[in-house]
């Protein structure tokens, strides 16, 4: 499935999957906006810097073997200037469960890491951030923490899969990158 050359009249992608790879994230409507927009109130340069951040933390998980990357958040919906891109991958549960993970990435970065008391404040806001937002401004979960933490529309707890393809308020339905290498 090819992207979109425009978001919906909510400013989402339509539902789907939307297999990318960083090259075609660059050359993007996510980066360059949509049709008709004045390029003054869509920040292109911050998009693009985004992705070279987003390209280092995709790195570390491509050179451990994990391809099924997701993107999500702000940064892919019609939003001119996104402070973030929110992703989760896929790996092996157990290889997460046992610390591997964690341990190797970290390995390759130390700002891999999912624990909550490792948050710190952002001085421009009141939520406590992970180490590798405030390095990269990118968070990605391993689909292995289930539940996400996030809800239905019926406040079930859903995993990151569910909860990444709808909008968090509406629970509207929407389109995901699928990152590819």
């Amino acid at each position: 499935m090819s992207l979109p050359t425009n978001f919906t009249p909510q400013g989402l992608l339509p539902p789907g999957d939307y297999p990318l790879t960083l090259d075609d994230l660059r050359a993007s409507l996510l980066v360059h906006g949509p049709p008709g927009r004045p390029p003054r109130r869509w920040d292109a340069q911050r998009r693009l810097w985004l992705i070279d951040n987003l390209a280092i933390m995709v790195g570390h998980l491509w050179q451990l073997g994990i391809r099924d990357i997701f993107l999500d958040g702000s940064f892919v919906e019609e939003k001119a200037s996104p402070n973030d891109i929110d992703g989760y991958f896929c790996c092996p549960v157990s290889y997460f469960r046992a610390g591997h993970l964690q341990r190797d990435l970290q390995q390759l970065d130390t700002v891999w890491t999912w624990v909550n008391n490792s948050r710190t404040k952002d001085p421009n806001s009141t939520k406590l951030q992970l180490p590798m937002w405030h390095k990269y401004r990118v968070e990605l979960w391993p689909e292995a923490i289930n539940p996400s933490g996030i809800t239905g529309a019926h406040s079930e707890p859903l995993p990151f899969s569910a909860a990444f393809r709808q909008r968090r308020t509406t629970y509207e339905k929407k389109g995901i990158i699928q990152l590819i290498q």
